[in-house]
């Protein structure tokens, strides 16, 4: 798509258009493409029909509001979820910042977010159409807001520092032309210009969250974020005494919950079997914070570099998901299908790391055929490699 066919999308023109591509079951038929060219032409035709198949894809994301965005496949895949941009803008907003400049906007996800918490936007995309789009959005989703966009590479938008409540937001493209990447020399702008930008300044850099981290500065913040369990952002932050350089945090969306990573901490080490199983957020492990959880349950790693902690206690936390042990078991398949079969198992989860096991063939090969379900945790711990049987005592975190 060019910009022209990108300003004919976004504009009252085209609604007509979407309305029609937006009643098909399938926009991506033959049925709907067929049909929409006795009205539109081929361009508009295909161009309504991809923005109705990415809003109802954007949904996950982006709820009610992905039906009156615009979206290019790239941008929203890269795109923010609103509960971490909201979290962003809240940081901006409790640093004194009034305006941010999001260099490398994308389709705005973002620059909404900062849009809603009132904050002055500048708000910077190289690619003619995406930056068509991200104006659209702003409107759409802040018709009142002090917003503009620049169609420019981030390297020409980044201005001086003009007054201490301006801030800088930087989520660089990980796309190449073999498609995405998490290379950091892949990155645009690179990771150099990036972080150079934000150190004179209040500043975050949105970061993949499996960066090694040996790669990040000492001078940063560093906070990894998971929303509902799931870990999908690194953030680097300058400028944030909630997240001073060399810190290491947790953080678990949308509670909003965090958890300092304080190096050195050293885990528990007890004696005994383990009556209770912990698995912690992946923003925990991934942070390096398994010792912190292993203190806060007073327990211990079934093995050390594993991501599983044993205990003696029930406690409740939000930055682990608990399990009552029912029985230990060798881990052995011979033992493993014996045991299904006795206790008549028919629906069986199977959580594992560290053994190179594949839960889905596993199970498979297990035969499970009854009417019970039961939960395996697999788990090489210091005595050797051993299943557990499980369950949750806690319906919720």
């Amino acid at each position: 798509m060019d910009k022209v066919s990108a300003e004919w999308l976004v504009s009252p023109a085209a609604a007509p258009a979407l309305e029609q591509a937006a009643s098909f079951p399938d926009p991506r038929s033959l049925a709907a493409g067929t049909a929409m060219r006795q009205r539109w032409s081929l361009e508009q035709s295909a161009a309504a029909l991809t923005q109705v198949a990415l809003r109802r894809k954007a949904s996950a994301k982006f709820g009610e509001l992905a039906k009156r965005l615009f979206f290019t496949s790239d941008g929203l895949q890269q795109a923010t979820r609103k509960t971490v941009a909201d979290w962003r803008a809240g940081r901006f907003q409790a640093l004194g910042v009034r305006a941010v400049a999001d260099l490398g906007c994308g389709i705005a996800a973002d620059s909404m977010a900062f849009a809603r918490a009132g904050l002055r936007v500048r708000a910077v995309d190289a690619d003619p159409v995406t930056a068509v789009f991200a104006a659209a959005n702003l409107r759409a989703a802040s018709p009142n807001a002090d917003a503009e966009v620049v169609c420019a590479t981030a390297q020409d938008a980044v201005m001086p520092p003009t007054a201490p409540d301006e801030a800088i937001f930087l989520d660089p493209a990980r796309r190449t032309a073999s498609g995405r990447s998490w290379r950091l020399d892949d990155l645009s702008p690179s990771w150099e210009f990036c972080l150079g930008a934000i150190r004179d300044r209040p500043g975050c850099v949105k970061a993949g969250p499996g960066l090694e981290h040996s790669l990040i500065p000492d001078d940063l913040g560093a906070v990894w974020v998971s929303e509902s369990g799931e870990l999908v952002e690194l953030c680097l932050w300058s400028g944030d005494p909630a997240h001073p350089s060399g810190s290491r945090t947790a953080l678990l969306l949308p509670a909003g919950e965090e958890l300092p990573i304080t190096a050195g901490t050293a885990s528990p080490r007890l004696g005994g079997k383990p009556r209770y199983l912990y698995e912690p957020d992946p923003a925990v492990i991934r942070s390096g914070g398994l010792a912190a959880v292993a203190e806060l349950v007073s327990g211990w790693p079934l093995r050390v570099g594993i991501g599983y902690i044993a205990s003696a206690e029930l406690v409740r936390t939000s930055f682990a998901t608990a399990f009552t042990v029912l029985a230990e078991l060798a881990f052995d398949e011979r033992v493993l299908r014996s045991w299904v079969k006795a206790n008549d198992i028919g629906v069986l989860e199977i959580k594992t790391r560290g053994l190179g096991v594949d839960p889905a063939t596993l199970r498979r090969r297990l035969r499970p055929k009854g009417s019970n379900p039961a939960t395996l945790v697999l788990s090489p711990t210091e005595d050797g490699a051993r299943a557990f049987v499980v369950q949750r005592p806690f319906q919720n975190r």
